[in-house]
């Protein structure tokens, strides 16, 4: 199962990419790898086809055994994960579940 963290900033929000790369995300591996999370992969939308902005700034692809296990890991760390986010980014986190069909 994978959890998909995006937020989407413009020039009018705040977002370290640097602490978010070098402390976020090696946070979230620290306390959620040994609870289920097996891979975390991040991507910054650069631009449409069009020329156009991406419609999402950055993504993280979080692989979790199941549903389940990223509930316990966010019920038992997910305090200190949301809490660091105001550390690099005054966007709001959109968190969603994905299932791989392909």
């Amino acid at each position: 199962m994978i959890v998909t963290v995006t937020y989407q900033v413009g020039p009018e929000r705040k977002f370290d990419l640097d602490y978010y790369l070098t402390t976020h995300i090696p946070l979230v591996e620290k306390l959620w790898g040994p609870l289920g999370m097996t891979s975390a992969r991040v991507l910054r939308g650069t631009g449409t086809p069009t020329g156009a902005p991406a419609p999402i700034t950055i993504m993280a692809l979080l692989e979790f055994e199941s549903a389940d296990a990223f509930r316990a890991a966010g019920k038992q760390h997910g305090r200190e994960v949301m809490g660091d986010i105001a550390n690099f980014t005054d966007a709001e986190a959109a968190v969603q579940f994905n299932d791989q069909v392909l």
